[in-house]
């Protein structure tokens, strides 16, 4: 007879079963149904990104170049989940821009401000250049040449970190009480961005808020029947595209009978819809982005440091990430190796990005992941025709001119749900971290007000060291809030006295080990690597290839011992836990 304990885990995986599994393939149409969802899931942090830069980069009144900009970011999107999917991790993650570089980089177009010209101002009618001209295509081109330039060289950073093994060393430095802060600073650091947006026209801005917070919260679980008896959560997989399809029709009816001002000085005017169909009219049916299309890229020291910090956070984000989608899964924690070659494999997409102008470096994109749970549909397959839906479409110019349409108030509202979002994500690493210690309450709260408060200050009192370059530096690297926090709350952390337990370290580390019922290393195995390590010894010895020696040390320094058919008898150095020889090792993710 089972015990409460082996029923209640019985119980869990029959509520948790997966249709599709990492390996298994739907069939052809399904899977690209699949694809089609989790595209559309990814669908406004993804055209958003360009958008929310378009101003400090000086690209936002030349739609066309805005289209060409929204093509360039979906096409590398597609190329990176599917060098991901196939060569790094190796999980259903798909790809998307790290939010986490557009805090360094709007402090570090701040110094070319002068350059960009408001052309919503009446003054500016003597300027000697109108929009989207030659000239005004140089200047949003040079700011550009910096951004990709300084991120190809940042991208170096992370491709070393990755496939040096040292993204394991570092881990273990990184505790929830390092990447709640910083993760969190990422959404609240750019609450101005949001709020300027959403300015330009408050009521579609508020009208966009209220429709996501409708669908996505309040008729979350109202079944809607889609094909005869099947049953779907639409309103739950799909608040953004309702929310903005609403919203866009809104304000196309407030265009169409004048109701809001047709002037361009005019608060409101941004809500039209017509203020950019020349991008569409205007946009290539058919434009294949190509390296270096925005001209030769330009460095900086200020900028390598600036987009170092972005590949940073965006690596805590990711290495979570990675075993979260494992637990949606149902298969075994990432080793280490696995690890090591998706931040690796990660880095080459943020390379890639740099060298075709993407705007900004790839992560993985916690949307998608959640998607997974939503779905019950794991397949690498699935997210490997994402990858090709994107490339696809970031070839298609009227698709990038469609998306240049959208009002921006209508943005602004999305902005603040997904800033919002990504501040509760970093908030959530608190989950296992004891909240009753007063030392882990003044780490978290001061490390945050922290990076919020002396950053702004920064941005009001520039740096004067005698040195224009270190001023500048100095400037971009204190000023990124996300990179401030993080750091001194690190320092916090692994300074100030405290238990494992107390940290956050012991129960964070087990992610729900319990719940994993499937022992599948070889869902991380590259196709062609296996063979090769039996043929090739030396290769064992890269951190990034499967059965390292340095795996198997950290398995046995870093692992939790979980009980396997409730028998308790032994205790590991590591914790309390007591097991036996008939237990499943799940590898400690703050180790």
């Amino acid at each position: 007879m089972r015990s409460g304990s082996s029923e209640v885990r019985d119980e869990s995986s029959a509520r948790n079963a997966l249709l599709y599994g990492v390996d298994e393939n739907p069939p052809w149409y399904l899977s690209i149904l699949l694809a089609i969802q989790q595209f559309l899931t990814c669908f406004s942090g993804t055209f958003a990104y360009p958008v929310i830069l378009s101003s400090a980069l000086c690209i936002a009144h030349d739609s066309s170049g805005l289209s060409e900009f929204i093509n360039t970011v979906i096409f590398v999107c597609g190329a990176s989940t599917l060098l991901q999917t196939t060569l790094g991790i190796r999980l259903p993650i798909v790809q998307g821009p790290s939010y986490a570089f557009i805090p360094p980089i709007l402090i570090l177009m701040k110094q070319y401000k002068d350059r960009c010209p408001n052309f919503e101002l009446p003054g500016n009618i003597t300027l000697p250049f109108e929009k989207g001209s030659e000239e005004h295509k140089a200047v949003w081109k040079f700011n550009m040449a910096e951004i990709h330039g300084s991120l190809m060289v940042g991208s170096v950073f992370q491709i070393f970190v990755g496939f040096s093994g040292l993204m394991t060393v570092l881990v273990r430095y990184i505790g929830p009480l390092t990447i709640a802060p910083t993760i969190s600073l990422i959404g609240l650091s750019m609450f101005d961005v949001a709020s300027d947006m959403g300015s330009a026209q408050w009521w579609i801005c508020f009208l966009t808020i209220f429709l996501v917070i409708l669908f996505s919260q309040y008729l979350r679980n109202v079944n809607v029947g889609a094909c005869g008896k099947t049953q779907v959560k639409l309103f739950l997989l799909f608040p953004v595209l309702f929310s903005t399809t609403i919203s866009w029709f809104v304000c196309l009816v407030l265009t169409l009978t004048n109701v809001l001002p047709d002037h361009p000085g005019e608060w409101g005017y941004l809500a039209r819809t017509d203020t950019n169909v020349d991008a569409l009219k205007n946009a290539q049916w058919f434009r294949l982005p190509y390296p270096g299309q925005w001209g030769a890229p330009r460095v900086s020291l200020s900028g390598v440091l600036g987009m170092i910090a972005g590949c940073v956070a965006s690596m805590i984000e990711s290495v979570g990430d990675y075993y979260a989608c494992a637990r949606l899964c149902d298969v075994t924690a990432p080793p280490a190796s696995a690890i090591c070659r998706g931040i690796g494999t990660e880095g080459i997409t943020c390379l890639l990005a740099g060298v075709w102008g993407a705007g900004g470096g790839n992560t993985s994109l916690s949307q998608n992941i959640g998607a997974i749970g939503i779905t019950k549909v794991g397949s690498r397959v699935v997210i490997q025709c994402v990858g090709v839906i994107m490339i696809v479409l970031g070839c298609l110019g009227k698709i990038g001119g469609f998306f240049v349409m959208v009002p921006t108030p209508i943005i602004g509202g999305l902005y603040f749900v997904t800033s919002g979002m990504i501040t509760a994500v970093g908030i959530s690493s608190l989950q296992q971290v004891d909240l009753n210690s007063t030392r882990n309450l003044f780490i978290f709260g001061f490390s945050l007000f922290f990076g919020l408060s002396f950053p702004r200050w920064i941005a009001s009192h520039p740096l004067d060291v005698g040195n224009a370059t270190m001023d500048h530096v100095l400037t971009v690297l204190i000023g990124t809030s996300m990179l401030t926090g993080g750091i001194v709350a690190c320092i916090l952390d692994n300074t100030i006295p405290g238990t494992r337990k107390e940290r956050g370290l012991m129960q964070s580390s087990i992610q729900e080990s319990t719940k994993v019922s499937v022992s599948n290393d070889s869902v991380y195995d590259l196709p062609f690597l296996r063979p090769l390590l039996k043929k090739l010894k030396c290769l064992s010895y890269l951190p990034f290839c499967q059965s390292s020696p340095k795996d198997n040390e950290e398995e046995k320094k870093y692992t939790v011992m979980t009980p396997v058919n409730n028998h308790v008898t032994k205790t590991k150095d590591v914790g309390d836990e007591r097991t036996d020889s008939n237990s499943t090792s799940i590898e400690i993710i703050f180790s």
